[in-house]
């Protein structure tokens, strides 16, 4: 990977690249791109590339719509399914006002800045995902149906699992775009797969859930199938769940160590800062109406709690060793803008530490089955999509991520889709219409 916009234009020239893809997404996660000629690039580098901001959801109104894509050199990526002659890269971007300041509504620059903020304080944050996703068989004119893929169920194999060689060439096109996937297998729900790829940096995490979401979607097409990441697209099935897998290191040692070999009192009130802003950044991790179907069934977590190794809880601390030693928050979904999800979960867990919040004891309990008596002295994360924007829009930790003014715009429109969920004469009806084909 070319880490230099000279290295790039080189790159491009010896490897018969043609047409370049500048990505980014929008305020809600959803990814956008533009494609400019190979000759092109040189020019975008310098001086950017102009878009329509007012046609994008989230960003700009017709009034002042310029904004620019500023290609960052270090994301490089040939994308593999489009072979040469005339190979195609894909680069992720910086967006920029007309006077080449940082558009506030860029959400990877604002993940930028808390890693920053994180790396000032002495730490570095590496995540790593676990994303779940259904596959879904495509009708006679190829629009996508509900029918998935095969019956089978958790870690099952051929014929049960029906998804083995989409996963396996998945798998290899991640690995030629330096994702390095570690594991993929069939999950508890009918076509429902999982495939996890090794820690990174908080940004490049992100961009590489970008990746790996376009990657699946691709594959699954020209396999004649669909792929959704929508929580839950089946009523009666597992959702999907996008686990975050977070550690710190400081000095170059994981503060996550077990106590057993002294793991950092940061690291408590790391998870403690975590779990204290849970309940007002569940808008940000779970941004569907839909999101709410899943949480609390199926081993989604309900409650704001924490254990070792527990999948009912919120945090878990899994039986690692070594520099794997981590928290997992169980609570996202796939449907998230990872950019502002990693960039709030960085700045909760901040937060604990610069206050020394003091960590709760752990729930050593199945709380799926849990007596009413155990749970009812635990705080419960929102159960609707309208609970987690009235919570979001008081949130102090958010206006200091995002801002007062974006903030109040992405309450907006979550507000706007919340009432029209409540509108619904048929609220499932509502929610496969809204989220199945684009999320």
């Amino acid at each position: 990977m070319k880490t230099t916009a000279h290295e790039v234009c080189q790159f491009i020239k010896e490897n018969d690249v043609k047409f370049i893809r500048l990505g980014f997404c929008d305020l809600f996660g959803t990814q956008k791109n533009i494609s400019i000629m190979a000759d092109a690039l040189p020019e975008a580098f310098e001086h950017g590339v102009s878009f329509d901001a007012s046609a994008i959801r989230g960003f700009r109104s017709v009034a002042q719509s310029d904004l620019l894509l500023f290609p960052d050199p270090s994301t490089l990526s040939i994308l593999p399914w489009r072979p040469g002659p005339g190979r195609v890269v894909r680069f992720y971007c910086d967006i920029r006002n007309p006077d080449g300041s940082p558009y506030e509504a860029d959400s990877r620059s604002l993940l930028q800045h808390v890693a920053e903020r994180c790396e000032a304080m002495g730490y570095v944050c590496k995540i790593g995902a676990e994303c779940e996703f259904y596959l879904f068989k495509t009708d006679d004119n190829g629009d996508p149906s509900v029918n998935p893929l095969d019956q089978g169920g958790y870690f099952d194999i051929s014929p049960l699992d029906q998804g083995e060689n989409i996963r396996r060439e998945i798998c290899l096109c991640l690995e030629e775009m330096g994702l390095s996937p570690e594991s993929s297998h069939h999950e508890r729900g009918p076509g429902q797969n999982e495939i996890d790829f090794k820690y990174r940096d908080a940004l490049t995490s992100a961009d590489h859930l970008l990746t790996f979401k376009s990657v699946v979607k691709a594959i699954a097409a020209r396999n004649g199938l669909f792929a959704s990441f929508m929580p839950r697209p089946l009523p009666r099935a597992a959702g999907s769940g996008l686990h975050v897998n977070l550690s710190l290191a400081q000095n170059g040692r994981n503060i996550f160590t077990p106590a057993a070999e002294g793991h950092s009192a940061a690291a408590e009130h790391f998870i403690a800062g975590v779990l204290a802003h849970a309940p007002e950044m569940t808008l940000f991790l779970n941004p569907l109406s839909n999101s709410y179907e899943r949480l609390g069934r199926f081993e989604a977590p309900r409650y704001v709690s924490w254990s070792h190794q527990n999948r009912s809880q919120l945090v878990r601390i899994p039986a690692a060793t070594g520099e794997r030693t981590r928290m997992e928050l169980r609570s996202p979904d796939p449907s998230v803008n990872p950019y502002l999800a990693f960039a709030l979960i960085i700045a909760a867990g901040l937060a604990g530490i610069e206050q020394q919040m003091k960590l709760p004891p752990a729930v050593d309990e199945d709380l799926f089955k849990a007596d009413a008596d155990i749970t009812r002295s635990l705080t419960a994360l929102p159960g609707t999509l309208c609970e987690a924007v009235t919570l979001a829009q008081h949130s102090r930790l958010a206006a200091s991520v995002l801002g007062e003014t974006l903030l109040a715009r992405y309450i907006r429109f979550k507000k706007d889709e919340c009432e029209a969920w409540r509108q619904a004469a048929d609220q499932a009806a509502f929610e496969r219409s809204r989220y199945f084909t684009v999320t």
